[in-house]
């Protein structure tokens, strides 16, 4: 170490190039790194759609859904298999563990579903991998100050808007939603139709064949070829009209007299012509007004921070060229990514500024204090180097890292700095005091950089979400920490012999001084038996509070917008639904009043809110409506959605279900779903809703929950037209011509499409709506005879079979619910548990709580393992730096000491612990035991230079007293502005923060206290078979 130490002073240009280098490529590397919310993680679920006619569920289920899953479970590293089947259509999610190549899975998968591909039985059969990154980077409302019709925005939104965007680089697509078509409707009826002999379908035939562009080949003349065209198109309403569709007879026909006068008959005598618009897919307001939704999609792996800046950029050139259009920005993912990391950028500067207040506090003096500054920004620039090198990208798991290791950043430096500042106090000279102090302390400081560095391996090899997520966050703190550590033993001495070369021996003392430190030492050692009791009984206790805190599985965050989910009866009409969601949004605008920023709905299927499974199921009876609340609301979320809860509770046949806003880490956690999850699995499936029933019921009383919603829910009406055999063989007729007269009838029947405004329309032959009473007098035709309905088929009511869930191959049933803020997830896990254990099931059948809970018990468990390794790992590195077995069980029991202020730091602020929070705590195991690795370092320096043990522990703890405390404040400074402010990046950082935070204090409290205690007396125990080995041998 001294001669490195050397080398750095004795040749400070080499130095100088290096570290300028290294900042101007990190300054390249930062230009060049991906900007996005959260690391690149690719979520192992893939989906399998299928769609098979109207076949029921249980047809479904038998005939393809069984299989397949027995398919899918027996893939590699398949974890979970689960389905949702309704009529005719069902999705299977396949959940694999983190560590699998979804590529090569998604592949294999498709190979073991081939055989299912071919069947004839399947109309569609859809692979898919779940990429929650492709949620709409922008979601943007367009509407008209005085335009209504929903055609015409359409088409500026389609023709010009859209192809705007999608020509800029990173968009991939743009998709629209509550958009209206133009038709033709051609209104008639069947009893106008047959008083002219003329049936349906040869109503439809005649206005195609008239409606066609011909060609008729070619003629040469004079050596031109000419290209004969038969045009007949139809283009107004008038050639609609007058178009001929069959023939009446006007004369009576005589024996042998002349041919029947036939006259023509147009098809305005039949019907009536007119251009409207098709009845809506789905039905888009903004603040209650019909509006156009834009959900614009970026490219896989474009930066969204720049895709939003240039789709702004275009859309403010589009509301430049059209005048009374408004484009309203709803979500901007971009916005949110740059506000979280510009936060994140904001609460790291705080920290080191707070740093380098201490720094100077301490010493007193502005070179010094800009020495040890200097390290900050050069190790987090040459991090930049790494992470570019690691194909890492700024995001707020990095940049978290980035802030929590800002105070770790300058420890070394301090260490370094404060022993050569006292060096050079007591009389050393400006060179020896660099190369002497820094080799003093630079096995304590490597040995401290590496313990911090090696509690984060677990995390790296930890298998599942929280590994995941958290790697890339250990590899920016790990490569921050080596780039600190080559400051402070290369760049630290060389700068301080450069400040302080013309300065004599010894400078005057104008640094903090604490020397009531080793008297206080002196004092306790003489009853060390008694500190360490309570040190011990003090650690033991705060244990017991881990029950009483109780845990969650990712923290609740705390968010301006939330997403209301309504559900009205199955078979209910888009018309019906969307009145529903006007008087909802009429409830929140006078609810909240000015704490209303704004509320976009959407009634009808849609694929803009999520890709999750709920998604393939909404029909025109399911709505949503996104809620964003004011930035100065009194209100907050939760609030709004207890309230909200409550008022919609009485509405009869309406089921409301809230999330918070949906974010990319929660899509790809798989906990998008409600926190609180219980699942009943059997077999029958009026047993499961009996049962599902009962623990609804039950947990409605639990405190600390809301907003219980089941899965179990009623199928739509429906008509069964049971087909005579016998009936319809004798009047010739078979089940698909009588269901095919049926569609055209209720339905109507296309008649080709017409080209207007660069556009292609389509021609629709409409019938008035038929009444469910009139449904047996409809009309069905076998040649030159009608019969009706009733005569060859019988009419059933009933209501079509339920939605079937299943999970890992078993039937199951969901009951979901809403967790109040502050409520351990943990803590109500329990009380469901206890509710529902004395219900009476039958053999086959099960209850348990899943969803949040279950990630949670896997994450504890795997992070309770990782702590336990990293603990392993640092007895190591300390066994190797002091060559003993026995004193890194001193510096190890600092641990313990750390973890205590985490849990009371939680307790005194009523929070439960989740993952994030055991990661601070992980962290802690390599931060806390630092300042031990620097007193007892010294201590033992200073035996073996010939000093009695209680002495050096006095001298040592005197001399270090400074640097511990000085490390230990820049580091709880640091973070103390991680812990503050709003939204979904501090929700995720301030648990680690405040478990660091609250570690730092006590461990450094007693490290102060017990430590020397501990050295004291697993030293004499260590030292005395030595002793009676030296008498025996004398």
């Amino acid at each position: 170490m001294k001669k490195l130490t050397q080398f750095s002073v004795n040749y400070p240009v080499s130095i100088l190039m290096v570290v300028l280098a290294v900042v101007l490529l990190g300054y390249i590397s930062f230009d060049k790194l991906g900007m996005d919310l959260f690391p690149d993680l690719k979520s192992p679920r893939i989906f399998i759609e299928i769609t098979s006619g109207e076949r029921p569920p249980e047809e479904m289920e038998k005939q393809f859904v069984e299989n397949i899953e027995a398919l899918a479970i027996r893939q590699s590293d398949v974890i979970q298999v689960s389905s949702i089947t309704k009529v005719g259509t069902s999705q299977i999610t396949v959940e694999y563990a983190w560590n699998k190549d979804m590529d090569e899975a998604f592949l294999d998968l498709q190979k073991a579903l081939n055989t299912f591909s071919q069947n004839q039985a399947i109309d569609e059969l859809r692979i898919t991998q779940h990429d929650p990154n492709t949620a709409p980077v922008m979601l943007i409302a367009l509407s008209h100050n005085e335009i209504t019709d929903m055609n015409e925005i359409r088409k500026v939104a389609e023709n010009y808007i859209r192809n705007e965007l999608v020509r800029l680089e990173g968009v991939a697509e743009v998709e629209l939603s509550g958009q209206e078509e133009n038709e033709v409707v051609i209104e008639t009826d069947l009893y106008r139709l047959e008083s002219q002999n003329i049936t349906l379908d040869e109503l439809s035939t005649r206005i195609q064949n008239f409606n066609r562009s011909v060609s008729g080949g070619r003629i040469s003349e004079m050596g031109l070829q000419y290209i004969v065209k038969g045009v007949g198109l139809l283009t107004t309403i008038s050639d609609f009209e007058n178009l001929i569709v069959g023939y009446k007879a006007i004369a009576a026909t005589t024996t042998g007299g002349p041919p029947v006068e036939m006259a023509p008959v147009f098809l305005k005598d039949v019907a009536n012509v007119k251009f409207s618009n098709k009845e809506p897919t789905n039905i888009v307001h903004l603040n209650g007004e019909r509006c156009i939704g834009l959900a614009i999609y970026k490219e896989t792996r474009y930066n969204t921070v720049k895709s939003v800046e240039q789709i702004n950029e275009s859309l403010d050139k589009i509301r430049k060229a059209l005048p009374g259009y408004q484009l309203t920005t709803v979500t901007n993912q971009g916005k949110f990514i740059r506000e979280a990391i510009v936060e994140v950028e904001e609460t790291a500067l705080m920290g080191i500024l707070l740093a380098v207040f201490v720094l100077f506090i301490f010493l007193r003096r502005i070179g010094t204090t800009l020495i040890v500054s200097l390290a900050m920004p050069i190790s987090i620039i040459a991090t930049f180097n790494l992470m570019y090198f690691n194909d890492l990208t700024i995001n707020i798991m990095t940049l978290g890292g980035l802030a929590l290791g800002a105070g770790m950043l300058v420890d070394n430096a301090i260490v370094v700095i404060e022993n050569i500042f006292r060096n050079h106090e007591n009389g050393m000279s400006v060179k020896d005091a660099a190369i002497n102090g820094t080799a003093e302390v630079g096995g304590a400081i490597t040995a401290s950089t590496l313990t911090t560095i090696v509690v984060f391996l677990p995390i790296v090899y930890l298998h599942g979400a929280s590994g995941e997520l958290f790697k890339d966050q250990a590899w920016t703190v790990a490569f921050s920490l080596l780039s600190s550590l080559f400051v402070a033993i290369f760049l630290i001495p060389m700068l301080y012999h450069r400040f302080y070369s013309k300065k004599s021996a010894p400078i005057k003392k104008r640094t903090v001084q604490i020397t009531s430190y080793g008297k206080f030492l002196d004092k306790i050692l003489k009853v060390k038996w008694m500190v360490i009791l309570i040190g011990l009984l003090l650690a033991g206790s705060s244990f017991l509070l881990i029950p009483v805190i109780g845990s969650e599985f990712m923290p609740q965050t705390q968010s301006r917008e939330f997403v209301m989910e309504l559900k009205l009866a199955e078979g209910t009409k888009l018309e019906r639904t969307e009145a529903t969601v006007k008087n909802i949004e009429l409830i929140l605008d006078e609810y909240l009043g000015e704490n209303l920023d704004k509320t976009y709905s959407h009634a009808g299927p849609s694929n803009v809110f999520s890709s999750g499974q709920s998604s393939v199921f909404q029909g025109e009876n399911t709505a949503e409506i996104k809620v964003i609340l004011a930035e100065n609301s009194s209100l907050t979320a939760d609030q709004v959605i207890e309230t909200m809860d409550q008022l919609t509770a009485n509405i009869e046949n309406l089921e409301v279900s809230f999330s918070k806003e949906e974010t990319a880490l929660q899509s790809i956690l798989g906990s998008d779903e409600a926190p609180l999850v219980v699942e009943v699995s059997g077999l029958e499936m009026d047993e499961l809703e009996n049962l599902t029933n009962e623990v609804s019921e039950r947990i409605r009383i639990i405190p600390g929950i809301y907003n219980v919603q089941t899965s179990i829910e009623d199928g739509a009406p429906e008509v069964e037209v049971v087909i005579d055999r016998i009936r319809a063989g004798l009047y010739n007729l078979n089940i698909n011509t009588v269901v095919s007269q049926l569609q055209d009838q209720l339905q109507g029947k296309n008649a080709g499409q017409l080209e207007q405004g660069g556009e292609m329309r389509d021609i629709t032959i409409k019938l008035p709506e038929t009444p469910l009473s009139d449904l047996g007098n409809m009309n069905i035709r076998s040649g030159n005879q009608m019969y009706r309905l009733t005569e060859i088929a019988e009419l059933r009511e009933g209501v079509s079979a339920r939605e079937i869930h299943r999970r890992n191959q078993s039937r199951i049933a969901r009951v979901t619910a809403q967790l109040e803020p502050g409520t351990a997830l943990q803590h109500v896990a329990g009380e469901i548990r206890k509710a529902t254990a004395d219900i009476t099931l039958p053999a086959d059948y099960s209850i348990r709580v899943t969803g949040d809970e279950e990630k949670r018990q896997e994450s504890m468990a795997g992070l309770g393992f990782a702590l336990i390794l990293s603990i392993v790992l640092v007895y190591m590195v300390m066994a190797s730096q002091f060559e003993s077995l026995i004193h890194p069980f001193t510096v190890i029991l600092t641990i313990p000491f750390a973890i205590t202020g985490s849990l009371l730091t939680f307790f005194i602020l009523g929070r439960p612990l989740n993952i994030m929070a055991l990661i601070g705590i992980i962290m802690l195991a390599g931060i806390a035991v630092n300042n031990s690795i620097i007193l007892i370092d010294r201590i033992n320096q200073l035996i073996r230079e010939g000093m009695n043990r209680k002495d050096a522990i006095i001298y040592a703890g005197q001399q270090r007293i400074r640097p511990i405390l000085m490390t230990s404040l820049t580091t709880i400074l640091a973070l103390v502005p991680l812990t503050i402010g709003v939204g979904e990046s501090v929700s995720l950082r301030s648990p680690m923060a405040l478990a660091v935070i609250g570690g730092m204090i006590t461990s450094t409290l007693l490290t102060l206290v017990v430590i020397p205690c501990v050295y004291d007396v697993l030293d004499r125990l260590r030292r005395a078979p030595r002793s009676e080995k030296a008498m025996s041998q004398r």
